[in-house]
C-alpha cells in the first residue's frame, strides 16, 4: 500500500523512515514516466509523480533496514541516488537507515574555528591494520595527545571495489561499507569529539566515479557538455535542469554536518566545479554547512589550484565565505628545498630561502604572476587573507603518491633537512596539516590504489603511468616497468600504517610532539596573539623568521638547509636581540632526542655560527 502524503523530510530526496510507520521515498527522475520502489527484492509499488520531475510516496510496508531499489519505466532498476547505505556496494540495493537512532554524547561540543587548528589527513582503510571506523577510533586519543586538533578524512562516499582513495565515489550519501556501517562512522565522530578533536570530511563535488554511477538512469541533466573536466563528466550546476542537481549536492553538504556531526568539509578540486550563475554553488554549499551546524562552529576548506582568494572572502565582497584553502605553493617550495628536484609541476619553484620566507609571510607565492607550467597567470592577491586560512603541508595524499614509489619526504632528503622543515611547518603562521604517519616517519609508502573491474583497471593503470610520466626520471623504461599496479591488492596492503612505529621511530615522534606543544603553549606562535612576522634571507640556503607577539617575548627561528654558515659580519637587523638581552636557544632540531648531534650557541661575541641542516629557535635570554 502506498500513500501520496508528503511528511516533513530531512533531505529533499531519499528514503526516510516515519515515526508513525512506513518509509517515505522521493526521487528526481524527470525523463521517466513511471517510478516504482522495489522493497525487499519483490514488493513493488509505484510512486506518485510531482511537479518538476519528482516522484514520491509513503510505503507502509517498508521499515528501517529494508533493502530497496527504484524501478524505472517498468524495466531498469537502480539504487537510490540519495541512499544512506549500500551494504553490497554501489551496484547493490540501498538500505533504509534511521539517522536519528544513534545516541550522540557530544551535546556540549561547540564545533571548530580555523585559528589554532592542526589538521591530520587520514585514509581510514590504511590508517590502521584493521582499516575500519572502529580501529581508527581507538587511536583518536593518541592523536589528541600528540597535539592534533582536527582529523580530515579522505572521501568516504561509497565506491566500487575493495579499496580506493575515495575520490571516485558514486553513492554520495552512503558512507562506504568497506569501513563499517553508518553508525560506526557516527561513533567515530562522537568519539573524536569526546577526545577534543574536530572531524572534517573531504567531499568531491566536481565529478562522480566511472563505475557504479546511476545518476544518468534518473536524469541526463545531472551532467553537462558545456565545460571540460579533467576528472570526468562535468556536473550541471547552471544549465537546464540544474536546480535539482544543485539541490542534491547542496543537501549532501548539509547532510554530513547534520546527520554525522562533521565539523566541516574539505572541497576537492573546486576549480573543476563549474557554475556561471549567481550565487555560485560553492557559496550555497558553504552556507548550507553553516546552517546545518546551527550554533556549532564549522570549517569549509577548498582545494583550489588557481589560488582564487574569492573563496575565503565574505559574500558582501563577492566571495563564497569559506575558511581556508590548501597551499600547494608552500609544499612545492619546501619540497624543492628538501630534495633539490624541480621537474614537471615543481618547475616554477627553486626552493630558495626567499620563497620559504615569502610563503610564511604572504601565504601564496603566486598571486597573479605568470606560471610557466600552465603557460598563464596564476593566483589572485592574498595579502589581506589571515595566515590561518592557508593550510600548509610537507606531505599529503597526492604529493606522497606522486613520487614513483610513494616515498615520504623523510626518505627523499637528509634527516637534518627533514627536521628543520618540520619545524618551519609546525612553527609557521599558517594552519599545518600532517598526513597520516608523517608524525613518526612511517616506513609505509602511500601509493595510488584503486580496485576496478578488469577493463577499467587497465585504463586506470595506464592513465596513472601517463600522469607520473610528466617527471622525466619516472618516464624512463626501467622505472615505468616497476611502477606499482593500482589494482593489485598488494599495492593497497603496502600502504597500511604500522602504528608500533610510534615507539620504534620515537625520535621523529618526539620531534612532532614537542613542536606541537611549542605551537600550542608559546604565545609567539598563537596566530591571534602575533603582532607581526618578519623574515629575511641570511645565506644561500638559510633564512630567519622573527615573531613579534603582542604581550610576550619575541622569538627568532633560524633555518639553515645548507652547510654550516658563519656570519661575520651579520648586518641583518632581525638577528639583533631585544634591547639589553642575549639570544638563548629555546629549541633545536639538532637535539639528540630527535636524532641530532647537539647545538652550540649561535650568537657569540665572534659572530654568528649557524649549523647546517638545522632549525634553531631562539628566545631572549640573560641580560647583557
Amino acid at each position: 500500500m502506498i500513500k501520496s502524503a508528503s511528511p516533513p523530510r530531512r533531505l529533499p530526496v531519499g528514503a526516510e523512515a516515519q515515526p508513525a510507520g512506513g518509509v517515505h521515498f522521493r526521487v528526481w527522475a524527470p525523463r521517466r514516466s513511471r517510478v516504482e520502489v522495489v522493497v525487499d527484492g519483490s514488493d513493488s509499488q509505484a510512486l506518485v509523480p510531482e511537479a518538476g520531475g519528482y516522484f514520491s510516496g509513503l510505503v507502509a510496508g517498508a521499515r528501517v533496514g529494508s533493502p530497496y531499489k527504484y524501478r524505472l519505466d517498468g524495466a531498469d532498476e537502480a539504487p537510490d541516488p540519495a541512499s544512506r547505505y549500500q551494504p553490497q556496494g554501489p551496484h547493490g540495493p540501498s538500505r533504509v537507515v534511521d539517522p536519528g537512532a544513534f545516541a550522540w554524547t557530544d551535546r556540549e561540543w561547540r564545533g571548530a574555528r580555523m585559528a589554532g587548528q592542526v589538521i591530520y589527513e587520514m585514509h581510514i582503510g590504511t590508517f590502521t591494520r584493521g582499516g575500519t571506523w572502529a580501529a581508527a577510533a581507538a587511536q583518536l586519543e593518541e592523536l589528541a595527545r600528540l597535539g592534533i586538533t582536527a582529523v580530515e578524512l579522505m572521501p568516504v562516499a561509497d565506491f566500487c571495489g575493495r579499496h580506493g582513495w575515495g575520490y571516485d565515489g558514486v553513492s554520495l550519501f552512503a558512507p562506504t561499507r568497506l569501513y563499517g556501517e553508518p553508525d560506526d562512522l557516527r561513533r567515530f565522530v562522537d568519539h573524536a569529539h569526546a577526545a577534543g578533536l574536530a572531524v572534517l570530511l573531504d567531499v568531491v563535488y566536481n565529478h562522480v566515479g566511472p563505475d557504479g554511477n546511476y545518476l544518468k538512469s534518473f536524469a541526463g541533466e545531472y551532467f553537462t557538455d558545456r565545460y571540460r573536466n579533467e576528472w570526468g563528466e562535468p556536473l550541471n550546476f547552471d544549465g537546464p535542469g540544474s536546480a535539482a542537481v544543485r539541490e542534491l549536492f547542496v543537501a549532501n553538504a548539509g547532510y554530513w554536518i547534520d546527520e554525522f556531526h562533521f565539523d566541516g568539509l574539505r572541497l576537492d578540486a573546486t576549480s573543476q566545479v563549474f557554475d556561471a550563475s549567481e550565487p555560485h554553488v560553492l557559496r550555497e554549499i558553504t552556507e548550507r554547512v553553516r546552517s546545518a551546524a546551527g550554533k556549532r562552529g564549522t570549517l569549509v576548506i577548498a582545494e583550489n589550484e588557481p589560488q582564487e582568494t574569492k573563496l575565503v572572502r565574505a559574500a558582501q565582497q563577492g566571495g563564497y565565505g569559506m575558511d581556508g584553502f590548501w597551499n600547494d605553493d608552500f609544499h612545492h617550495a619546501a619540497h624543492v628545498a628538501a630534495t633539490g628536484r624541480n621537474a614537471a609541476y615543481y618547475g616554477d619553484y627553486l626552493g630558495t630561502p626567499q620563497e620559504l620566507v615569502s610563503t610564511a609571510r604572504h601565504g601564496f607565492l603566486y598571486q597573479g604572476q605568470r606560471y610557466a607550467w600552465q603557460e598563464k597567470r596564476r593566483g589572485t592577491p592574498a595579502f589581506d587573507v589571515p595566515a590561518a586560512a592557508f593550510v600548509n603541508y610537507l606531505q599529503n595524499h597526492d604529493q606522497v603518491a606522486n613520487s614513483a614509489f610513494g616515498l615520504r619526504l623523510h626518505a627523499l632528503t637528509s634527516p637534518g633537512r627533514y627536521r628543520a622543515l618540520t619545524a618551519f611547518l609546525l612553527l609557521g603562521p599558517g594552519t599545518p596539516l600532517l598526513f597520516q604517519g608523517q608524525e613518526f616517519a612511517a616506513s609505509a609508502p602511500f601509493l595510488f590504489f584503486a580496485d576496478h573491474e578488469p577493463e577499467l583497471a587497465v585504463q586506470v593503470r595506464d592513465g596513472r603511468a601517463r600522469f607520473v610520466a610528466q617527471f622525466a626520471e619516472i618516464a624512463t623504461p626501467e622505472v615505468r616497468a616497476r611502477l606499482p599496479d593500482p589494482g593489485d591488492p598488494a599495492t593497497f596492503e603496502r600502504c597500511r600504517l604500522d602504528l608500533s612505529e610510534r615507539e620504534r621511530h620515537g625520535e621523529a615522534y618526539a620531534l612532532h610532539r614537542d613542536l606541537l606543544a611549542l605551537r600550542r603553549k608559546d604565545p609567539a606562535f598563537h596566530g591571534e596573539a602575533r603582532r607581526a612576522l618578519e623574515g629575511a634571507v641570511i645565506g644561500p640556503e638559510a633564512f630567519v623568521l622573527r615573531y613579534f607577539p603582542r604581550d610576550a617575548d619575541e622569538r627568532l627561528l633560524v633555518v639553515n638547509l645548507g652547510r654550516d654558515l658563519a656570519l661575520v659580519p651579520a648586518p641583518e637587523p632581525l638577528l639583533a636581540p631585544p634591547a639589553g638581552r642575549r639570544w638563548a636557544i629555546a629549541w633545536s632540531s639538532e637535539d639528540p632526542r630527535y636524532g641530532g648531534g647537539g647545538t652550540a650557541p649561535l650568537d657569540t661575541d665572534d659572530g654568528w655560527r649557524i649549523p647546517g641542516h638545522a632549525a634553531v629557535l631562539l628566545a631572549p635570554g640573560a641580560t647583557r
